[in-house]
């Protein structure tokens, strides 16, 4: 247990949301991933985990539903600087590869260099997110990785399935499908996440996606070719809610699909956009925090365990974090606070 008054002014010292932990004692470790090579909309997620960290020092640790978890010790690692530049070196290959195609460009020897390149050096991140994730877990800690964008999680995702030995679920909750396939020609690309982890050779039991509502006709077909895929759209769920059903009841269908081990994937754009208006890709509709805080205790009291998680997309919207609106580092930072309250939460009870 951490032991210290949160009522006291936070030293430039102290951690993630002002809490002064070690690794060693903190029950949860937060991996920061500053990657975002194959974005192709908006930029900036590649500082989401700056933004998140700054933000997270003015919120108050006492919640209501979650009580005193902050006790439990919150660590954030630090930035990862190198990850960054190589971010920034092949972020700008990928660039060139998407307005060569964008262009209709007949230099093909040149797209498959760099695409290949591109390739490589998101599977490099992969594999380090990978190694850090099994260090964490395999230290007794609760994993939650803060992104980048959603290609990130991929590999903390295998760490949690080869700990679990394939038990668990992923719930997703995102704007968009992300089940395409090697989007772009990019094998690791961010709209290919979902469609990497459930068809990996180590795959979670159910994938369960919330909030979607931008995704192509080949992601549909594919959502419906798979049992192993529960897609609850933002459209059914916004009309069954005008039509008189309650949040409450559709939470309760949502988590009945879900298996006793819940990874949750979070990218902030499963949100309304006036949430998160400088994500990458926003969509309009979606989801409010309140109704996201409710699904997380809703999975909680169901008995279920919250085992890992991830944050993505929170973006400065293409500038420099000193620069950016921080409204969207604020709402981060509040999710990012209650999956690690309900995690702590869902394995002391369940």
């Amino acid at each position: 247990m951490i032991q210290f008054d949160p009522s006291t002014t936070i030293s430039s010292d102290f951690g993630i949301f002002g809490i002064p932990a070690k690794e060693e004692e903190s029950k949860i470790v937060l991996l920061p991933v500053p990657w975002e090579v194959t974005t192709s909309y908006g930029s900036g997620a590649s500082f989401g985990p700056v933004m998140v960290r700054q933000a997270s020092e003015q919120i108050d640790l006492f919640d209501l539903e979650t009580g005193k978890a902050y006790e439990e010790g919150y660590f954030m690692r630090e930035y990862p600087e190198d990850l960054k530049k190589k971010n920034d070196i092949f972020k700008e290959k990928a660039q060139k590869v998407i307005q060569m195609k964008t262009e209709l460009s007949k230099d093909k020897e040149s797209i498959t260099k760099l695409t290949k390149e591109v390739n490589i050096a998101c599977t490099e991140m992969t594999n380090w997110v990978r190694e850090q994730s099994e260090g964490i877990l395999n230290s007794g800690k609760i994993l939650g990785l803060v992104g980048g964008d959603h290609s990130t999680p991929f590999g903390a995702i295998q760490a949690v399935s080869k700990k679990l030995k394939g038990d668990f679920g992923v719930l997703h909750i995102d704007a968009h499908a992300d089940l395409r396939m090697a989007y772009q020609g990019f094998e690791q690309s961010h709209a290919s996440i979902m469609y990497n982890v459930i068809t990996h050779e180590h795959r979670p039991k159910k994938l369960v996606q919330v909030g979607i509502r931008d995704f192509c006709e080949e992601e549909y077909d594919f959502i419906q070719s798979r049992s192993d895929i529960t897609t609850f759209f933002d459209l059914e769920l916004k009309k069954q809610l005008l039509n008189g059903s309650t949040w409450a009841l559709l939470c309760q269908k949502i988590v009945e699909e879900l298996p006793k081990n819940v990874y949750i994937s979070f990218d902030i754009d499963g949100l309304d956009p006036v949430f998160c208006p400088h994500t990458g890709t926003p969509v309009p509709g979606g989801l409010s925090v309140d109704q996201i805080f409710f699904l997380f205790e809703a999975i909680v009291k169901s008995g279920r365990k919250i085992v890992s998680f991830d944050l993505n997309e929170v973006s400065t919207g293409g500038l420099s974090p000193d620069e950016a609106d921080d409204w969207d580092g604020n709402v981060g930072a509040r999710v990012l606070y209650k999956l690690c309250g309900w995690s702590i939460v869902s394995q002391k009870k369940n």
